[in-house]
């Protein structure tokens, strides 16, 4: 079983992702490549104490980057949104001003 706390790597603090804690009670987060959905699941309530409903995941791979004469590729990342059930709210940004 891998540890929780490497499944969930960090938020994704944009506009669209405000708009969809807001209006849909949805949270993005950047999750382990290798990680699958129960596992997000258990992690992020374990983590957070909170319910969640249901885990939707997006795969991209690496952009192809030209360094000088050389190409390179950036990293593979895998996001989750995270739904939360009705009553339940997070904040990822509370305390900060």
């Amino acid at each position: 079983m891998k540890d929780l706390y490497t499944i969930i790597i960090k938020p994704y603090l944009t506009e669209k992702s405000m708009v969809l804690k807001e209006s849909e009670n949805k949270l993005i987060v950047e999750v382990s490549t290798d990680a699958n959905k129960v596992e997000i699941k258990k992690a992020f309530e374990t983590i957070f104490k909170v319910k969640v409903e249901k885990v939707a995941t997006i795969r991209s791979d690496g952009k192809l980057k030209r360094y000088g004469r050389s190409y390179g590729r950036t990293s593979k990342k895998k996001k989750a949104i995270i739904t939360l059930q009705k009553g339940q709210t997070l904040d990822f940004v509370e305390g900060m001003h």
